[in-house]
């Protein structure tokens, strides 16, 4: 299990990764929605709000807290995506993680991968 400072990195590298996709793009293909990844191994759910593309208010909740667009993994499956090590789609594939959100929702994400 991946320790609290390891996954608020991971968290922290996701918000840049956001953040380096073009503001145009953000805008069109970033629906506005409460985000957040629930850890299921720490009972928490790292949550924020998409604005506009920009992702603020983030902030920890309750592992139960249900956001609109929503992904369910181990912190350690977390951390080896935002590294690298596991691809979000064999991760997906393979149940290892979970993805709660409308369908329109993701065709709209798709487009920014």
């Amino acid at each position: 299990m991946a320790s609290e400072a390891e996954v608020e990195a991971a968290i922290d590298t996701l918000i840049e990764r956001l953040g380096e996709v073009d503001a145009e793009a953000r805008r069109k293909h970033v629906p506005d929605r409460s985000v957040g990844v629930t850890l299921l191994d720490h009972d928490v759910t790292y949550a924020g709000d998409l604005k506009s593309g920009e992702l603020i208010n983030v902030r920890k909740e309750p592992g139960d807290f249900k956001p609109q667009l929503r992904v369910v993994c181990s912190s350690d499956d977390l951390i080896d995506m935002t590294e690298g090590r596991l691809k979000f789609a064999h991760a997906w594939a393979t149940g290892r993680v979970r993805l709660d959100a409308p369908l329109r929702d993701l065709l709209k994400l798709r487009a920014l991968a």
